[in-house]
C-alpha cells in the first residue's frame, strides 16, 4: 500500500520530532535544574555524616543547631528547584499541545477521509499520553539517571566496597528492568490492538443500536464482542502479570539491598574502614541512586504506552503531510468540469468513475438519475472535493478543486450527503456550521429551506440541543436542518444527495421551492434523485451507469431519450421471446 512507503522513509521526519527539536533548550533547563536537585539531594547523607561524626561525638547543640539550618536551606531549595523543574515540563507540554493539536486534528480527519471504517479518536488519545508521560514521574526519572554516578563516586570515596556493593546493586535492578521490557513489549503492543479493535466493533454496535434493539440483535453482537474483548484480557492479563512479576522482583531487591547495605556498612565502621556516620550516609546515597531506576521500572507500563504513541503519531504525521498553504483564489462562481475522472473509494481497488467527462456552466441545476451503485454519490463527493481524483481532475472555475484552500472553498459550497450527520449543539449552531454567524443568516437559510416553522415548533427554536449524530431528531428533520445548513449563506456550489429520501410530501415541496429559489439567486445545482418530480427543476439531467454518463444534456432531450431507449429496450426483449418461442415450436 501507498502508505507503507509515506512513512517508513528513515530520512523524513515528522512534526513531532521536529518540534521536540524546539524544546531542547528547554529540556537542558530541565536537565540544569535536575542537576542542582540531586547535588542538594545530598544534603541528607551529609547532615547524617555531620550529626554521628561530628556533633555527637563532641556533644555540641550548637553546632547541631547550625548544621540543621543549613542543611534546612538545601532542603528548601531543592523543593522549589523540584516545583520549578515540575512547572517547566507542564510548559512544554503545553507548548506542544498548542503547536500540534490542530495538526494531529487534521491528520485524524484526513485519515478518516482515507480509511473511513477504521477512523477513530486514537491519535488524540496517544497524543494526551505523551503528554502525560512528560509531566509525570518517568521523564523526571530520566533526566536523574545522569546523576547516578555522582553517588557512585561519592560511595567509592567512602570505601571502595560500598562502591562495589552500589554498582552490583544497580546492575541487578538495570538486568531486570531489561528483561522486564523484552517479556512485556509484545504483549503490551498486542494488548493494545486488541483492545482498540474491541472498542471499534462496540462503537459501530453503539452507532447501529436502533436496528439492534428492533431485531433482538445485542446477545449475538454481545458474544461477538465478548471474544475480541476476552482476546484482549488475555492478552493484557499476560502482559501485566509479567511487569508485575518484574516490578516486584525489582522492589524486593531495592528493598533488600538498602537493608544489607547496613549491614555492609557495619562490617566496615567496625573493622575501622569508614566512620560510623558513614554506614546512615551510604544506605541513603544507594537509597538516592537506585531512587531513578525505581522509578523507571515503577512507571515502565507508562514509559512504554508513551514510546508506542510516538511511534504511531510519527506514522500519521508522516503519512499525512501539513496542507500547502495555498494562495487565495477568487470566490468560484460555480463552474464544475470533469476531465476524465477516474476515482476509487478508500479502502478500495477498483475505480467506481471510469473517465466521467462532464462539463457545468455556473447557476446550471443538473440532475444525476441512473440506477444503484452507478457512481452517482462518487460524482457528488469528487465534486466537493471529499473524494479525491485517482487519476482525471475535478474544477471548479478552471482551477483544480485540490489547489483552493478547503476552508475558504467551504464557505462557498452547501453539501447535502446521503447518510446525514448532525452535531452535538444547537440546531443554530449545525445550520450556521459552527460559525460565529449573524442571527439573520440563520434565520434565512432555515426560511429558504422551509425548515423555519418546524424549528420553532421544537421545545427550545433554534436552541433546541442536539443530541450526537442527531439521535433526538427523526429522519425527516434531520434532512431538513441538513438542507438548512447546506443553503447557509447561499453557496455558489450545492450538491444535494438524494435530498427527498427521508421527506414527506410538505417537505418534498419545501425542498422544490428551495432549489427553485437557490436557482433564481444563480447557484450551481447537482442533485441526486430517484424521484422524477425534483427533475422538472433540472435544466440537464445526467444518466450515470457503470460509473460513466451515458447520456448528458438538456432535460427533455435526455428523458426523451431515455423513454425511447426503453421502448427499443423492450422491442428487442419482445422480439428475443417472440423468437425463442418459435424456436421451441419448430423442435415441437
Amino acid at each position: 500500500m501507498k502508505q507503507s512507503k509515506s512513512y517508513q522513509s528513515d530520512d523524513k521526519k515528522s512534526d513531532l520530532e521536529e518540534i521536540l527539536k524546539t524544546f531542547r533548550s528547554s529540556f537542558i533547563t530541565v536537565g540544569v535544574y535536575s542537576f542542582f536537585i540531586n547535588i542538594l539531594m545530598l544534603a541528607a547523607p551529609i547532615y547524617m555524616l555531620a550529626v554521628y561524626d561530628i556533633v555527637m561525638p563532641s556533644k555540641g547543640l550548637d553546632t547541631l543547631v547550625v548544621v540543621t539550618l543549613v542543611i534546612l536551606v538545601f532542603f528548601i531549595g531543592g523543593a522549589v528547584l523540584e516545583f520549578v523543574r515540575s512547572k517547566v515540563m507542564i510548559h512544554i507540554s503545553n507548548r506542544l499541545d498548542a503547536k500540534l493539536n490542530k495538526r494531529i486534528f487534521d491528520a485524524t480527519f484526513d485519515m478518516a477521509a482515507k480509511y473511513p471504517g477504521k477512523a477513530t479518536p486514537q491519535p488524540i488519545r496517544d497524543f494526551n499520553t505523551i503528554k502525560s508521560f512528560l509531566t509525570g514521574a518517568g521523564a523526571f526519572a530520566i533526566f536523574d539517571m545522569p546523576w547516578f554516578p555522582i553517588y557512585i563516586a561519592i560511595m567509592f570515596a567512602f570505601s571502595p566496597i560500598y562502591g562495589l556493593y552500589g554498582l552490583s546493586a544497580t546492575a541487578i535492578i538495570l538486568i531486570i528492568t531489561i528483561m522486564n521490557s523484552k517479556a512485556t513489549k509484545k504483549g503490551l503492543e498486542e494488548s493494545n490492538t486488541l483492545f482498540q479493535k474491541s472498542m471499534s466493533h462496540f462503537s459501530d454496535s453503539i452507532r447501529n443500536v436502533e436496528a439492534i434493539e428492533a431485531m433482538g440483535m445485542r446477545k449475538p453482537l454481545y458474544k461477538r464482542w465478548m471474544q475480541k474483548h476476552y482476546e484482549y484480557i488475555k492478552t493484557h492479563t499476560q502482559a501485566s502479570s509479567k511487569a508485575a512479576a518484574y516490578t516486584n522482583a525489582s522492589k524486593s531487591f531495592r528493598m533488600i539491598s538498602s537493608s544489607l547495605m547496613y549491614g555492609v556498612g557495619a562490617i566496615l565502621a567496625i573493622t575501622g574502614q569508614i566512620s560510623p556516620g558513614m554506614i546512615i550516609a551510604g544506605a541513603v546515597l544507594l537509597g538516592r541512586a537506585l531512587a531513578p531506576i525505581s522509578q523507571i521500572v515503577g512507571t515502565w507500563k507508562q514509559f512504554t504506552s508513551a514510546r508506542q504513541a510516538y511511534q504511531k503519531l510519527n506514522e500519521l504525521l508522516k503519512e499525512f503531510d501539513e496542507p500547502q498553504k495555498r494562495l487565495s483564489l477568487p470566490d468560484p462562481k460555480g463552474n464544475i468540469t470533469f476531465e476524465k475522472v477516474f476515482v476509487v473509494p478508500p479502502m478500495s481497488k477498483n475505480p467506481v468513475l471510469k473517465g466521467v467527462n462532464l462539463a457545468i456552466e455556473p447557476g446550471e441545476c443538473v440532475g444525476f438519475i441512473g440506477p444503484s451503485a452507478a457512481g452517482k454519490s462518487t460524482i457528488a463527493k469528487a465534486a466537493v472535493g471529499v473524494w479525491p481524483t485517482a487519476t482525471g481532475t475535478v474544477r471548479i472555475d478552471g482551477a483544480e478543486i485540490s489547489h483552493y484552500n478547503k476552508d475558504e472553498l467551504g464557505k462557498h459550497i452547501g453539501y447535502l450527503p446521503q447518510d446525514i450527520e448532525l452535531f452535538e449543539g444547537t440546531i443554530a449552531e449545525n445550520i450556521s456550521r459552527f460559525t460565529e454567524a449573524d442571527p439573520n443568516d440563520i434565520v434565512n437559510a432555515a426560511k429558504i429551506s422551509g425548515t423555519h416553522e418546524l424549528i420553532l415548533r421544537l421545545p427550545d427554536g433554534y436552541e433546541t440541543r442536539v443530541g450526537p449524530g442527531g439521535a433526538t431528531l427523526s429522519g425527516g428533520q434531520k434532512q431538513r436542518i441538513g438542507l438548512a445548513r447546506a443553503v447557509f449563506k447561499i453557496p455558489k456550489i450545492i450538491v444535494l444527495d438524494e435530498p427527498n429520501s427521508n421527506l414527506d410530501d410538505a417537505g418534498e415541496y419545501a425542498l422544490m421551492m428551495a432549489m427553485q429559489f437557490l436557482k433564481q439567486q444563480g447557484s450551481t445545482i447537482l442533485f441526486i434523485t430517484h424521484k422524477r418530480n425534483l427533475l422538472a427543476l433540472a435544466d440537464k439531467i445526467a444518466f450515470v451507469q457503470d460509473g460513466t454518463i451515458k447520456l448528458y444534456g438538456a432535460r427533455d432531450d435526455v428523458l426523451t431519450a431515455l423513454i425511447e431507449q426503453q421502448q427499443q429496450q423492450k422491442i428487442e426483449k419482445e422480439n428475443k421471446q417472440n423468437q425463442n418461442g418459435t424456436k421451441q415450436e419448430d423442435k415441437k
